[in-house]
């Protein structure tokens, strides 16, 4: 077996091709949406496939980033879209190690896409359950073979389900609405590309300690939102500003897995037209992707306000349940709102590092 780097659309369509084969009509798999990895491809992102003889086992990305080099102290290879058949495990990191090694990097870790503030990670535990949008599903036997590969797990984490609450959960104090002149502000897609850096901003106040953060950039920014416009439930975007300066948020959407499922990824513009045509289908459950409140701000109640508001919008709009993201353990303040809520952990959920040195 040999790692050979992805240089032409055909190997680029096995690439992507991959996981038709590991997850065969699978619905809890939710692949990555093609546009995105052709982008990276076209930006230069390393893609490698993993061949036996004729047959493709394993796939990776092989990147790295200076920002997380400075946040992790140590040079590292970074590693994502890591898929493998299970008798290839082996051979894929072997793989993934020695290019590191040869890069001059202490360390390697992942699986990132590209960032782990953007998408990745392994699910350790919840197998049963499906995945979903901007969240990892895998086989059961990938932490043990990343584990019998000698990958320690990093920030271990859970996402999360909740029922949508008939009544409020969150209690807040109306009168300082007025008293300290905050307002709540509501997704707009006329104006989502002036609202986008207002979340911006507060995303990378709210997230800078973090040990996995880095800051995202406004291109960063603009490539993880693309077509957000269209999927976007007004009433599931909103923003808090006290004195009229931005100081909390919140981002959810319609959980459109199971048509991105169904289309095994590829989202081109035919299945773009449909998914238009046919959202109101997909407005059952819906995905917290981030919140966040600004460091300073935080302490005072104003995601309650948020998630009140939330909640209500959730209801207005026919959703019965909320999936969240990852929610790192040692972060028990996020949790406990989902725990007001009724909800669970759905997943275990982690990244995996290995030292080179």
């Amino acid at each position: 077996m040999t790692l050979q780097p992805v240089e032409t659309r055909r190997d680029l369509r096995d690439f992507l091709a991959l996981t038709d084969r590991l997850y065969p009509g699978d619905p809890r798999f939710i692949p990555p949406l093609h546009a995105q990895v052709r982008t990276w491809f076209r930006q230069g992102v390393r893609m490698f496939l993993l061949r036996q003889g004729g047959e493709i086992t394993g796939r990776t990305t092989l990147h790295t980033d200076a920002a997380l080099d400075a946040k992790l102290g140590r040079a590292t290879q970074l590693f994502g879209l890591t898929e493998f058949a299970e008798h290839a495990a082996e051979e894929l990191f072997d793989g993934i190690c020695a290019q590191g090694r040869a890069d001059g990097k202490e360390a390697v870790f992942g699986p990132v896409s590209l960032l782990p503030n953007q998408a990745g990670g392994v699910i350790t535990s919840g197998f049963g359950e499906r995945g979903f949008i901007d969240s990892a599903w895998n086989h059961p036997y990938y932490p043990d073979a990343y584990e019998a590969h000698g990958f320690t797990r990093r920030f271990e984490s859970d996402t999360w389900i909740c029922p949508v609450p008939d009544e409020p959960v969150f209690t807040f104090d109306y009168a300082r609405i007025e008293d300290e002149r905050l307002r709540v502000h509501r997704g707009d897609r006329k104006r989502i590309g002036e609202q986008l850096p207002i979340l911006r901003e507060m995303l990378n106040a709210s997230f800078a300690g973090l040990g996995y953060y880095t800051e995202i950039s406004a291109k960063q920014l603009a490539d993880q939102t693309d077509g957000l416009a269209y999927l976007l439930d007004e009433a599931l975007l909103l923003y808090l500003t006290k004195a009229e300066r931005p100081i909390a948020f919140v981002l959810c959407l319609p959980d459109i897995s199971e048509f991105v499922a169904k289309i095994r990824g590829n989202l081109h513009m035919f299945h773009q037209l449909q998914l238009l045509a046919t959202r109101s289908r997909y407005r059952h459950e819906a995905v917290l992707i981030i919140k966040g409140t600004v460091p300073d701000e935080q302490g005072h109640g104003y995601m309650r306000l948020l998630s009140r508001e939330l909640h209500e919008g959730l209801r207005r709009g026919g959703y019965h349940a909320l999936r969240s993201t990852y929610v790192e353990r040692t972060n028990p303040g996020s949790a406990a709102q989902y725990l007001a809520m009724g909800g669970r952990p759905l997943h275990g959920y982690t990244f995996y590092g290995k030292d080179l040195t």
